[in-house]
């Protein structure tokens, strides 16, 4: 229902909220979306770039990983 993107830098670029938000007029659900969707693009943020980290330490000898 809410969809954040967010670059590397955790910058959020986007926020898209559904019209069927709207109709419930209610400002406490739109408020928990928000921060459930915010909260999920860090997360994924903070994945990602562990990932990357792992794969750039996975072709260092000597480097666990």
């Amino acid at each position: 229902m809410v969809t954040v993107k967010m670059n590397g830098q955790k910058q959020i670029v986007s926020v898209r909220i559904e019209p069927d938000v709207f109709a419930n007029k209610d400002q406490e659900m739109l408020q928990d979306l928000i921060r459930a969707a915010v909260n999920e693009a860090c997360r994924r943020v903070d994945e990602e770039l562990s990932n990357q980290m792992k794969n750039l330490a996975g072709g260092i000898p000597g480097m666990p990983g």
